[in-house]
């Protein structure tokens, strides 16, 4: 179990840390996304008047789009998010909850890049899903052979000896792992979990035969489509259905829209439920008539199989969550991204005892570059956001490649610097741009709650990285 342990934690340990990150800050995804539109500070939005604006704005400008997917705005996202496909290509842009336009608010992809980041590593269908999947099944294994090989595991929680080298950081890895070890289980299962049809894809290969419509038909029942029939035609107002489907939810809020076909006459208008009412996520779809605004189907999952199934999902996204709960979650990433570090410096540790080598260097250089350089990679993507031209046309895809420019020119420095100097330079550059990113919602934008949550955590991990770089730096 040690070996197994201690080995597959190494092997996943980079790639998890990535994840577990990303996936850390997409817990305020919508408050990631609106610190990124500062020309949207302090609004608020009613969803139905959000939602008619957006379609109108639409029906103008991308009426030949096949489809139409919004969601609507909300406590904690006032505008309307939408996606539609044009020029070979899909776009993203926030609209205005009062114009239906995305004229006046700058592109960004905002939290939502964490988001997708988590899951598909900014790599092609399935590839990079495919990738996420291995990644949680193994942090699946390396948490269940942690728990068995540290055998005083609960006994060690309550220890923490400073200064004493190797000792320190196996205290510290024993720390992080057993004060919120319900939540790395359950994450890293929930989200194995998520993706279980990619890692596990043949009993649906044998009874559908590769047939995905007929398997999105039985999964989602309440969902019409219907092939677009040449015909063309306008959309009834939107208004009544987004307030029938209100009524006919209960409470539970409208998650997301779907507009099929929207200048057909087959054009159909999906609304899955919200996660207002529970944690369980998309128990309640209705489909609308286009044209006529009747209700075409409307479907509320009972079966226990998928209602286990987005129960589980629901506990790893935690939309149904408030805010303490959300708080605790993101504390709660940051203790597992912690516990995947610890463990990974743990491992050059005993090897340069051991075996040192080219492996352990070239691990020690990874870790540097990997676990010290992320966190500048990810305060490029916020400093961007901040220096880019708000009208630079493509800013959204220039704010993602700094991510990964910033990450590519850590790791060079990583491998160029000694790893004793390397880890000091790196976390004080680590506190540097959070201090930058702390400094930019600041001065930058009108003082709202979401601009001054993001800059009381950028200055608690400029702290953290402080003090980690001043531990770190060469002792004369």
């Amino acid at each position: 179990m040690t070996w197994l342990h201690t080995w597959s934690g190494l092997v996943a340990g980079w790639l998890l840390f990535a994840i577990v990150l990303s996936g850390t800050l997409s817990v305020f995804r919508p408050e990631i996304s609106a610190w990124m539109r500062p020309e949207l500070a302090g609004r608020t939005a009613d969803p139905v008047t959000a939602t008619d604006a957006a379609v109108g704005w639409l029906s103008v400008h991308a009426a030949r789009a096949p489809a139409w997917f919004l969601e609507p705005a909300g406590p904690r996202a006032a505008w309307t998010q939408a996606v539609w496909a044009a020029d070979g290509g899909f776009v993203q842009r926030a609209l205005d909850p009062r114009t239906g336009s995305p004229a006046a608010i700058r592109d960004t992809l905002g939290g939502e890049f964490f988001y997708r980041f988590h899951f598909e590593l900014q790599l092609p269908y399935p590839w990079g899903r495919l990738l996420a999947a291995v990644a949680a099944m193994a942090l699946v294994l390396v948490l269940l052979t942690g728990i068995v090989a540290h055998r005083r595991l609960f006994a060690d929680f309550f220890t923490f000896r400073p200064g004493k080298g190797q000792r320190s950081w196996l205290d510290a890895h024993n720390l992080l792992g057993v004060a919120a070890l319900p939540f790395h289980l359950m994450i890293a299962f929930t989200g194995a979990v998520t993706l279980a049809t990619l890692l596990m894809p043949w009993g649906t290969q044998a009874l559908y035969h590769a047939d995905q419509a007929a398997v999105q038909r039985d999964l989602n029942p309440g969902t019409v489509d219907r092939p677009a029939g040449n015909r063309p035609a306008t959309l009834a107002p939107i208004g009544p259905m987004l307030r029938a489907a209100q009524q006919r939810f209960g409470g539970a809020g409208i998650a997301r829209v779907t507009v099929l076909n929207p200048a057909d006459a087959a054009s159909v208008v999906i609304m899955v439920a919200g996660t207002d009412s529970g944690i369980g996520v998309e128990r309640h779809v209705i489909s609308f008539d286009g044209p006529t605004g009747r209700v075409l189907a409307d479907q509320a999952e009972t079966r226990p199989a998928l209602g286990l199934f987005r129960f589980l999902y629901g506990l790893h996204v935690a939309r149904f969550a408030p805010g303490v709960t959300r708080w605790l979650y993101f504390l709660s990433g940051l203790m597992l991204a912690g516990l995947i570090g610890t463990g990974l410096r743990l491992w050059t540790i005993k090897r340069h005892r051991r075996a040192p080598g080219f492996g352990t260097a070239l691990v020690e250089r990874l870790n540097v570059g990997f676990i010290a350089g992320t966190p500048v990679a990810f305060s490029a993507y916020f400093l961007a956001n901040r220096l880019l031209p708000p009208d630079l046309a493509g800013r959204s895809r220039m704010e993602v490649r700094a991510v990964f420019l910033t990450w590519a020119a850590m790791l060079v420095l990583a491998a160029l610097r000694p790893p004793a100097r390397g880890w000091g330079e790196m976390l004080g550059l680590s506190t540097l741009c959070c201090l930058a990113v702390a400094a930019a919602g600041s001065l930058t934008g009108h003082p709202t709650p979401v601009t001054t949550g993001v800059t009381l955590v950028a200055l608690a991990l400029a702290a953290g990285f402080g003090w980690a770089a001043w531990r770190s730096a060469p002792r004369p």
